[in-house]
């Protein structure tokens, strides 16, 4: 079986892009601050609460009409801009928000119709599970199940007005017009294309995270919420 990758949408394999997977099992690393301080025996280390970007290479192959396939290619890469949906077969239960910002340099075969390459993505450091991608609706309280060691940031669908519970954190709704989207990784309420962030009230001023285990959710005055969790590993 030959390997691919989709970007964006886009298989790859529709400009003839086969690739390994060699270069996709690293892992992001930490941000600290590390201080020396003379006359102090070790570092003060600062954590910074974030994971960094992890540049993520695949060794891509055209093995076939590579003149026009590349071209295609390049083009598409260069034409789609900002974190796209990353995914490959080595890999098929998640997906990475990643960009393309780099050459493509080829090594061509002397009759130029095959090449091999590197395409190399600059990647958010979640590796998100597709699972995190189904809904859970919940139409009084409950709770959710987070699988992971790491703190989820969901979207919230929430319908009608009053207070949507996450564990010891709320969410205050009022004038919702049927329904409010709350994104607590963008920190951002709308409905389609208007904003909605003056209807909402966040109780520590901190948008809602789903930790490792089991998390409550109760439903005061809100008739439903639709959560897409996000879950995501490293």
């Amino acid at each position: 079986m030959r390997n691919y990758l989709t970007w964006n949408g886009k298989d790859f394999r529709d400009f003839g892009v086969y690739i390994s997977g060699q270069g996709t099992f690293s892992a992001p690393a930490r941000a600290y601050n590390i201080l020396s301080v003379a006359g102090r025996n070790g570092d003060i280390i600062t954590n910074e609460k974030r994971l960094e970007n992890i540049n993520v290479s695949y060794k891509a192959f055209i093995y076939t009409n590579f003149d026009a396939n590349f071209r295609d290619l390049r083009n598409y890469l260069l034409a789609n801009i900002g974190y796209q949906k990353l995914t490959d077969s080595y890999h098929t239960d998640e997906y990475r928000m990643a960009l393309y910002a780099e050459d493509v340099d080829p090594e061509v075969t002397s009759k130029n119709d095959a090449g091999e390459f590197t395409l190399t993505f600059n990647c958010k450091p979640q590796r998100y599970l597709t699972v995190g991608t189904t809904v859970t609706t919940l139409n009084a309280s409950g709770s959710i199940i987070n699988p992971t060691l790491f703190p989820a940031q969901p979207l919230l669908r929430v319908y009608g007005d009053g207070i949507l519970g996450v564990n010891s954190q709320s969410i205050t709704i009022t004038g919702s017009d049927v329904y409010t989207d709350i994104d607590c990784e963008m920190m951002d309420a709308y409905k389609g294309t208007a904003n909605k962030n003056h209807t909402i009230q966040l109780s520590d001023y901190n948008f809602p995270t789903f930790t490792a285990g089991t998390n409550s959710i109760s439903l005061d005055g809100i008739t439903k919420v639709e959560i897409t969790p996000r879950w995501w590993r490293v």
